[in-house]
């Protein structure tokens, strides 16, 4: 069963966020990608039928954008068990999935979004204890495409007992893959074997999330629809790694979903150097890219109804769209942007 949930939170939740973001994980050395980190933090149960909730908060701590799919994962000792995690970051422009185990003690949860250098976010696990008192470790993962440092990608807390560093994931390697072709509407299961594939989830192409199970030497997915040939990569908290083939899509792909739509931009204007951090908010935006009179805008992530920009330079008054698997927003009035060489209109 698949949850998407979504919530404001007040500020100083918000600050703790950063906080939990600022603390072990930042002591990864800057490399020159992507570098996401995890870390977690809160009230555990820590007594016999007693409740708690954690945060398991993740960041690019890296010197570039982390963009696309970010996979994390938490796992609780016998006797806890959690119901779903509240994914807290506002604004919404991004997408969050998650599942539960029907044990209650595997979480999985799939972000998709642009997260710039330093930048956080943090979902918080509820969590209860059976009748004993609870004990053992509670381990949360993190894993990204792009990711260059694996050594901030696993957390560690032991309920009642000691507590010990946390180890660097082994790197995943896939040495064989079952099934090479499928139809284009998707819904092919597909088996890859390998090594170190544990906490893995599977991209067909750069950022189609397939459903996915993995163990420590197979994975077994469905394949989401598509066109043509892909690569197929698994991606662990230890990184990613090809599979030997890719797959081949048959026959027609799905039909597309819906062209986005903008209906206003949080601000009007700005410099025409660029560099004016713009809303865009509308429908039907999940996974897009936005332009400002066809010039590329940096920093973009957006979800269903909301996408964070930043302007590139221009001059003049131009129209700003978003472009998804549905098509280009068409223009209208409401996404008109002004460059001037006077401080941004609000």
């Amino acid at each position: 069963m698949t949850t998407r949930l979504a919530a404001a939170w007040p500020a100083f939740l918000l600050a703790a966020a950063a906080l939990f973001a600022a603390g072990p994980a930042r002591a990864a050395t800057a490399a020159s990608g992507p570098d996401v980190a995890v870390s977690q933090a809160g009230n555990y149960p820590t007594q016999p039928n007693s409740y708690g909730n954690f945060s398991v908060s993740w960041t690019s701590v890296g010197t570039a954008d982390a963009t696309g799919v970010t996979h994390l994962t938490v796992d609780l000792p016998p006797g806890l068990k959690t119901g779903g995690a509240l994914m807290y970051s506002t604004p919404y422009d991004y997408t969050f999935d998650q599942t539960v185990s029907p044990d209650g003690r595997h979480l999985e949860a799939t972000f998709r979004g642009t997260r710039v250098p330093g930048r956080g976010d943090f979902m918080k696990v509820q969590v209860s204890s059976g009748a004993a008192k609870p004990s053992g470790v509670i381990r949360a993962t993190v894993a990204h495409r792009d990711d260059v440092n694996p050594a901030n990608n696993v957390s560690t807390y032991t309920v009642n007992g000691p507590q010990q560093p946390a180890g660097t994931p082994d790197r995943p390697a896939v040495t064989a893959i079952g099934t090479t072709t499928g139809p284009g509407a998707g819904g092919t299961a597909v088996t890859l074997t390998g090594t170190a594939l544990d906490d893995g989830f599977v991209l067909f192409g750069n950022d189609r999330v397939a459903t996915t199970s993995c163990t420590d030497t197979r994975c077994t997915a469905t394949t989401p629809g598509g066109s043509g040939t892909v690569p197929v990569t698994v991606v662990t908290p230890g990184g990613a790694a090809g599979a030997p083939e890719g797959f081949a899509y048959t026959g027609p792909p799905p039909a597309p979903p819906a062209a986005p739509v903008v209906t206003g931009l949080n601000v009007r204007g700005g410099p025409a150097r660029g560099g004016t951090s713009v809303y865009v908010l509308g429908t039907g935006l999940a996974g897009g890219t936005v332009s400002f009179g066809g010039a590329p805008a940096a920093h973009v992530s957006c979800g269903e109804s909301f996408c964070s920009s930043t302007s590139p330079a221009g001059a003049g008054t131009v129209h700003v769209t978003v472009t998804t698997a549905g098509g280009t927003s068409a223009t209208v009035d409401a996404d008109r942007f002004t460059y001037t060489d006077a401080a941004p209109r609000r």
